[in-house]
Parts: C-alpha cells; structure tokens; sequence
C-alpha cells in the first residue's frame, strides 16, 4: 500500500507535465535548403585552423595575425580581423578586411600587396562591449 500512493502521485505530475500538447508562439520559420556537395568543404578550412594563424604577403613576410573571423547577417563574404604589430599583445592594433581578399598558398594564409605599414594604416576595429 506505501508504494501505490508515490507511484501515483508520480503518474499524476507525468500525465498533467506531458499530456498537454505545447503550441509554439509567434509566426512559423521556414528554412530554404541549399543542396551542398560535402566533399567540396572537406577541402576547406575550420574556423578554429584559420584563427591565431599569420598572414603572410608575397614577400613571404608576417604582416599580421588573424585574430577572429565575423560573420554579419547583412553581408555574405565573412571579415578577418587581423592583429598587426604589438609584442606579446602589447600595443596590438585590430583591423579588419574581408576574408575573400586572402588566399591560401602551400597552406599559409597569404594577403597580397600588404605589409605591416599599410595594415596599421586601416581604420582600427574594436570589438563591441
């Protein structure tokens, strides 16, 4: 008799906690599906391999680091924020350029045409709080 009375009142909360149907509020989301070749981004590169990797420009000199990549909602090409100059995070300056303007050579992430100089001269980039 001392186990009827937990075992029902363990039935009574499941049935009353599961057995009403839950509404989803606000409007419906359809999603638009985009056929992708998986072997295609087998090839690519993880997020986490491209950032603290150095950024090299033909002259095969480290011009900067890549210190984050961002992504926006209203923009379709993902931004590099690079770290030039500075010594053990000391007087590091971030700017930022898009992604697509740095290609992949033998495995080193290369920025053409740039140097120390001319990164330090863009527009510093801060991170919102």
């Amino acid at each position: 008799m001392k186990y009827i009375v937990p075992f029902t009142l363990s039935a009574a909360i499941l049935a009353i906690t599961f057995g009403n149907p839950a509404y989803a509020q606000g409007t419906p989301q359809t999603i638009a599906m985009t056929k992708i070749d998986p072997a295609s981004l087998a090839t690519g590169y993880r997020t986490s391999r491209v950032v603290g990797s150095a950024v090299l420009n033909e002259a095969n000199e480290t011009v900067g680091t890549i210190d984050d990549l961002i992504v926006t909602s209203s923009e379709t090409v993902p931004y590099a924020v690079l770290s030039v100059g500075g010594f053990l995070g000391v007087g590091t300056r971030y700017v930022v350029v898009p992604f697509s303007a740095i290609t992949v050579v033998d495995k080193h992430m290369m920025l053409r045409g740039a140097t120390k100089d001319t990164l330090k001269a863009l527009p510093a980039f801060a991170y919102a709080s």
